[in-house]
């Protein structure tokens, strides 16, 4: 499958955005030589380059070095805005308030019983006993999720980025689709993971969203982003940019939203797209 089989080229793009696992980077958490020259490339021609992920800004510097005109990325599924030059400096956060954050525990335990509870706070993350450990925070504290949201009397706690909820039985996609059902008015629920854990961001924020707060500060239109995603948290990025590219191994939900598919993570497909973009201008 080529990545121009069904979906026309924009004639000149003004930005790339692209998510990074099971995307940008192959599966070994690395960025190929052949990726590295094309974003290289783009920049040089003029394209700003985004990395849109759902990893925290802490986890960046697998593609620090790979922002080649500016230092800009944006994290936890739209929630930071970090500048990586800068050590992963916050230059814009779309908390999730930490009141709806308890309603959404409290929805999630009633509907999904046995769900277990991280929560990712801008200076790092903390997890319930039972959930999964993050092998890659060794500094986090362990409490229940009621106890790691309180704030204190000062009102001086972090803000929270996003909540992640875990089940050890339901499937992914039926996890979200409970999720959704049970709380979906309170907050924004995806998920990136192969395993049942939900990523629970502020009502609104997205990728998507907070892409077009970034592109409109710089004048550029939806029509003149290419994007690229694998999973569910792409989902509104790749429908709003006016040329969006599901990989070869994306979920069937992305494959069906995206205008045009190249090739797998592992085949570098998004350098074959820009490749193509740029010999085209």
């Amino acid at each position: 499958m080529t990545s121009t089989d069904d979906s026309p080229l924009p004639a000149r793009p003004r930005l790339i955005a692209t998510d990074l696992d099971g995307t940008l980077l192959h599966d070994e958490k690395t960025v190929s030589d052949r990726t590295i020259a094309a974003l290289a490339a783009a920049e040089r021609a003029g394209i700003e380059v985004f990395f849109v992920t759902g990893r925290p800004a802490r986890w960046m510097d697998v593609v620090r070095e790979y922002v080649h005109g500016h230092g800009m990325a944006i994290c936890a599924n739209g929630a930071a805005v970090v500048d990586l030059r800068a050590g992963g400096e916050l230059l814009r956060v779309r908390p999730l308030d930490r009141a709806t954050a308890l309603d959404v525990v409290r929805a999630l335990r009633d509907a999904a019983p046995g769900t277990t509870f991280a929560i990712e706070l801008s200076t790092g993350i903390h997890y319930e006993p039972d959930y999964p450990a993050f092998h890659l925070d060794p500094g986090a504290s362990v409490a229940a999720a009621e106890k790691l949201l309180h704030e204190d009397e000062q009102g001086s706690a972090a803000p929270v980025l996003k909540v992640l909820a875990h089940h050890p039985d339901l499937t992914p996609d039926g996890f979200l689709t409970v999720a959704r059902t049970a709380a979906g008015g309170l907050a924004s629920f995806t998920r990136s993971s192969p395993t049942a854990l939900l990523e629970i961001s502020g009502l609104g924020v997205s990728k998507a969203s907070t892409l077009a707060l970034c592109c409109a500060e710089r004048g550029i239109s939806s029509d003149e982003v290419v994007a690229f995603g694998d999973m569910p948290n792409d989902l509104e990025m790749l429908t709003w940019a006016g040329t969006s590219y599901a990989m070869g191994n994306a979920h069937p939900d992305v494959l069906a939203a995206a205008s045009g598919h190249t090739l797998t993570n592992n085949e570098d497909g998004v350098a074959v797209v820009i490749e193509q973009i740029l010999a085209r201008l």
